[in-house]
């Protein structure tokens, strides 16, 4: 019987670091599986993809789309046709997409319509606000996808609510996790504390991106002015996205952040430097879906500044909880005084996602 050709869609730093644990699940079961990493261009900086993908032990993608930045429409529509041409070409027997990107949507409605089984990973997550473009991809790709893998049980009852038929829907817990763990040794050898003389400090890390957060000037300037405040009381680390910081260029207050002693403004960071200083971090602040999962399995104190978050179960079982960006200061004081609220580890989210997976995709495949 010939091996099962299988599709893995990467675009933005979070879809490397979930493809990666099936990524090598699924090399491991090679009797079974070819994989192929399709990798679309969203991130095109060096910093954002390159050293994630060196970071994850997978090498140079099979295919590389360069999609490149632009509208979410130039985006979308730049993946579709380039995918299409390699979909056709290549005739994959299953596409895995990932996430709520762009190009998560535009290639599940390019297999779609060419009759290739579309799965997505990270499957039924809702924030209920369609102002943001995330939730319009997770909407769209759910709709069409043949077979959903969800993370936690509001995913599951998310898609029922669609009207998904229930044999189309299947748990198998958060990948997310599995990434952490796989690269857990390597975490914590990489001293990336030292590095940064922190060992032994309190000090929060910051991640900002969204829209938002940093597309209005006024909005940016409460969290620049927040950040200052806090950094009165420990140090924070703030490895800045390449919008973020044109951002805060064209808003003029890159010097205000860069003025505070205590503020560590840095390059965007790989993944093992990345979490090695989120696990010594007594809070996370962020607007990122990601780091609201890995905190909640670290049970770290994170402060999401949005009104909302398809991650609901970081906050009723983790130790998420969703802020003003004015509320900032006010929230990190809470959890210098010990005030936060202890979360545990969701069920399914135990580093072993992704062998569920490929129990799955066996199954589908008539294989297992």
């Amino acid at each position: 019987m010939d091996k099962a050709r299988i599709h893995l869609i990467a675009a933005a730093r979070p879809n490397f670091m979930k493809v990666a644990p099936l990524y090598h699940a699924l090399k491991a079961d090679s009797d079974v599986f070819e994989v192929f990493l399709v990798h679309t261009g969203q991130h095109y900086d060096a910093n954002m993809s390159d050293s994630f993908f060196a970071d994850l032990g997978m090498g140079q993608p099979d295919f590389h789309l360069e999609v490149g930045s632009g509208t979410h429409a130039e985006q979308t529509g730049r993946t579709m046709i380039e995918y299409e041409q390699v979909c056709m070409r290549e005739q994959p027997d299953r596409v895995v997409v990932v996430g709520d990107v762009n190009a998560t949507a535009a290639v599940a409605i390019v297999c779609t319509k060419l009759h290739v089984p579309v799965i997505h990973l990270e499957a039924g997550l809702r924030s209920r606000d369609r102002s943001m473009p995330e939730e319009i991809n997770r909407l769209v790709t759910d709709a069409v996808a043949d077979l959903l893998w969800t993370p936690s049980p509001d995913g599951d009852a998310n898609l029922l609510a669609e009207g998904v038929p229930a044999e189309r829907i299947e748990r198998v817990g958060n990948i997310m996790i599995d990434s952490f763990e796989m690269m857990r040794d390597r975490i914590e050898a990489a001293g990336t504390r030292g590095r940064f003389k922190l060992d032994g400090k309190r000090y929060g890390m910051v991640t900002l991106h969204r829209p938002a957060n940093v597309d209005n000037p006024a909005t940016l300037a409460v969290l620049v002015d927040q950040l200052c405040a806090v950094a009165e009381s420990i140090e924070l680390v703030f490895p800045v996205h390449p919008r973020t910081r044109q951002r805060l260029d064209a808003a003029g207050l890159t010097e205000r952040l860069a003025a505070s002693p205590r503020i560590r403004l840095t390059e965007p960071m790989g993944y093992i430097e990345f979490m090695n200083l989120v696990t010594g971090a007594v809070v996370a602040i962020t607007d990122s879906g990601g780091v609201q999962e890995e905190t909640t399995y670290l049970d770290i104190p994170c402060i999401t500044l949005r009104p909302n978050t398809e991650r609901p179960i970081t906050i009723t079982e983790g130790s998420n909880r969703l802020a003003e960006p004015e509320e900032l200061l006010r929230e990190v004081e809470k959890v210098l005084a010990g005030e936060w609220p202890s979360g545990r580890k969701p069920d399914l989210w135990d580093g072993r996602t992704a062998q569920r997976c490929v129990a799955s995709l066996k199954r589908h495949l008539g294989r297992g």
